[in-house]
């Protein structure tokens, strides 16, 4: 019990080398290509679901917009199969680091602002002034549209970290909890045992949600900019 909460969110290192860029590309190799003729199940129900979520996705978004297809689905596959890595014991999530969340949101997010400004340039400099202002207040709208814009990355970015950090320290407290209450009362174990079981199947629904919900707003960050 006296290992540090916050253990499992350091960034690993092996000779004095930090390890997240092996990480990081790791999971590209859980989603191989298949050049055969007839695909076997994994690789069927791996297109299957991307068929279905780009196409609930992309069914929103013209033409230029659907470029952005093979992007979007990259993001999904990359987040969630990074995610559901992370809930392995003694694994590392690099999704709980903020700084790699925001260095996925704000590139993302600045190309849909730049495509918007390029193709819908009027449309987008409307946002900033809704129609019907009175005249004192379209300074303060002004500011607060242009902060509300500005912090869109960001609310992405704490958004993916908090949920997956928050995960994390639950299955480690609970299963802590219930090494402490081996030796007390067994029981009591046994129920906080079958809430870490429950907590950690959340843990994998959250998981597959949060890449959902992360690529659904970039989505729509782009579908208004378009």
């Amino acid at each position: 019990m006296n290992e540090n909460l916050f253990a499992s969110f350091i960034t690993p290192m092996m000779f004095g080398l930090p390890l997240v860029t092996l990480i990081v590309l790791f999971p590209s190799l859980l989603f191989p290509t298949s050049n055969r003729l007839v695909n076997n199940r994994l690789i069927s129900l791996q297109q299957w679901m991307l068929q279905l979520v780009s196409k609930q996705m992309m069914s929103i978004h013209n033409t230029k917009g659907q470029t952005w297809a093979l992007m979007l689905m990259s993001l999904i596959l990359f987040i969630g199969s990074t995610n559901l890595l992370g809930l392995l014991p003694h694994s590392f999530t690099p999704t709980t680091q903020l700084s790699m969340n925001l260095g996925m949101a704000i590139p993302l997010w600045a190309g849909a602002v730049i495509t918007g400004f390029r193709n819908k340039t009027k449309a987008s400099l409307a946002h900033f002034l809704p129609q019907g202002t009175p005249t004192p207040l379209i300074p303060m709208l002004v500011i607060i549209e242009t902060i509300s814009l500005f912090i869109q990355p960001v609310a992405l970015a704490v958004r993916l970290t908090a949920n997956i950090t928050a995960g994390h320290l639950l299955i480690h407290l609970i299963g802590g909890a219930t090494l402490a209450l081996m030796s007390i009362n067994t029981t009591t174990a046994l129920i906080t045992f079958i809430i870490l079981i429950l907590l950690t199947v959340l843990e994998f629904a959250v998981a597959m949600i949060q890449a959902y919900v992360f690529t659904l707003l970039v989505s729509l960050y782009l579908h208004d900019n378009t």
